[in-house]
């Protein structure tokens, strides 16, 4: 009989994905279920969140809808140890939950800062807060945190995100370093560009600060060859079944990562360029 003393990858496992209700968190809870594990699809949609859960319970899987806001830490908390207590276990949190506010940091509000930040940064941290111990104190699980190529590079225009997603990797590496120690893995996804809700002008909770017609923005962001969420998706999980630490797809997206890595000098002009670039082909005053 297997142990219940260390993680199951991916088959019997409990996992609780945030940001679940759509895009690429949807597409992750969608994948884990096909991979055998049980999966809490937490989202503030929670009716999206349901007819998620309810997609993967018709196809022979095992999900439950839950409503949770990631910058409630008591909510989050509880929906934690109510899902421990009721399986014996947890497997994996993936704390994918984000949300974008475009735009140069001459147009944000402080309002602005502050809610990309609690959600982005924030939503993380209450993540490892509510499982954290329980993992040390099971002695196995997977944490991942979802952040963006915008974590490993520069991004002007998308500054404050930027930040925000730099945070997440650094939180998530460090983290790792500790963890392992204990027998708890943590790894950072970084997303190139993916066919999600956020291309569309930052989500049902974003937003662009920028005067952008939507087309414009959909042209701008196909010509980096958008990734479907389910490839995403099923590369990831591969990934986090070998334990990786910095899980990057498309994987042509490394190259921006290591020209950065390697002068980082270059890669801000790099950056700067095609920003400039950018703002020049929507019809944008520099």
């Amino acid at each position: 009989m297997e142990s219940n003393k260390k993680i199951r990858i991916f088959d019997g496992a409990v996992a609780i994905v945030t940001g679940a209700a759509s895009g690429i968190g949807r597409a992750l809870a969608e994948e884990l279920a096909k991979r055998g594990c049980e999966v809490i699809v937490a989202d503030l949609q929670i009716a999206l969140a349901e007819k998620a859960a309810s997609k993967i319970l018709a196809s022979g899987g095992r999900a439950k809808a839950v409503k949770v806001d990631v910058t409630d830490f008591p909510a989050l908390e509880q929906l934690v140890r109510a899902t421990v207590k009721r399986t014996g276990r947890l497997d994996y949190i993936f704390n994918n939950a984000g949300i974008v506010i475009g735009g140069g940091v001459d147009l944000y509000g402080i309002e602005d800062w502050n809610k990309v930040i609690d959600v982005n940064i924030r939503g993380v941290i209450n993540g490892i807060q509510a499982a954290y111990q329980i993992m040390l104190d099971q002695g196995f699980g997977h944490i991942v945190n979802t952040a963006s190529m915008a974590g490993l590079i520069p991004g002007p225009g998308n500054t404050v995100y930027t930040m925000t997603k730099h945070g997440v990797v650094g939180l998530s590496i460090s983290l790792r370093g500790e963890a392992a120690l204990m027998g708890v893995r943590v790894s950072v996804i970084c997303p190139g560009v993916i066919r999600t809700p956020i291309l569309e002008g930052g989500g049902r909770y974003g937003k662009m600060l920028m005067d952008i017609p939507p087309e414009e923005m959909r042209r701008l962001f196909e010509r980096l060859r958008p990734m479907p969420p389910h490839i995403f998706a099923r590369k990831v999980l591969n990934a986090v079944a070998k334990n990786k630490a910095i899980i990057i797809f498309p994987r042509w997206w490394r190259a921006f990562w290591w020209i950065n890595r390697v002068s980082p000098a270059l890669g801000i002009f790099l950056t700067q360029r095609s920003f400039q670039h950018n703002l020049k082909k929507l019809g944008l005053e520099v």
